[in-house]
């Protein structure tokens, strides 16, 4: 497993927009929401009000930390925008949205999450394996949701589709605790 020494300023936080995940889930945003803003990072995310973003956002507002939300046109069009962000950085389309948290972010902590979190994880994991960035990747594996996904990377390995050393680009952590000490390098 990779560490990390740099403390990042801001994490961006990568998540699920449905709010029917598991109790466990939402929990697990929240507490990571609320370490972060303990342990002095802003928050970057997508800015909407929908889902586990929300949750994360919210708990880490309330704890006294900044959120940072990017926040493409069509989703202040329709109404979903978090109305109480500390920074709204307005762009015109997912793909400067992605593009915009990245180099916006120090360090990433990926909650579980539908295909638009795999399409940040995965943008964001090749562009650190193509050596565009040298930033932290943290899976918060809550109730073990991304072991099938690590199984199939594995599996990938297996059949020289992917090269091991690149799964070391990205770390899991069980618990946002562990989640946050991967994040600070611990």
């Amino acid at each position: 497993m990779q560490r990390h020494r740099l403390q990042p300023a801001a994490v961006c936080v990568y998540c699920a927009s449905s709010a029917d995940v598991s109790p466990a889930i939402k929990e697990a945003g929240a507490r990571a929401g609320r370490l972060l803003a303990e342990a002095g990072l802003a928050l970057v995310y997508g800015g909407t009000t929908c889902g586990l973003m929300k949750i994360t956002a919210d708990a880490h507002q309330a704890a006294g930390g900044r959120i940072i939300g990017i926040v493409p046109g069509f989703m202040v069009d329709q109404g979903i925008a978090h109305p109480d962000l500390d920074e709204v950085v307005a762009v015109p389309d997912m793909r400067t949205r992605k593009a915009t948290m990245i180099e916006r972010s120090g360090a990433f902590l990926v909650l579980p999450g539908g295909i638009g979190t795999l399409d940040e994880l995965f943008d964001t994991l090749a562009l650190k394996q193509l050596g565009k960035h040298h930033k932290p990747i943290v899976l918060l594996d809550t109730d073990g949701y991304w072991q099938p996904l690590l199984a199939f990377l594995r599996h990938a390995v297996d059949r020289h589709t992917i090269k091991a050393e690149h799964l070391d680009l990205l770390v899991t952590a069980a618990t946002p605790d562990d989640a946050l000490r991967l994040l600070a390098g611990g």
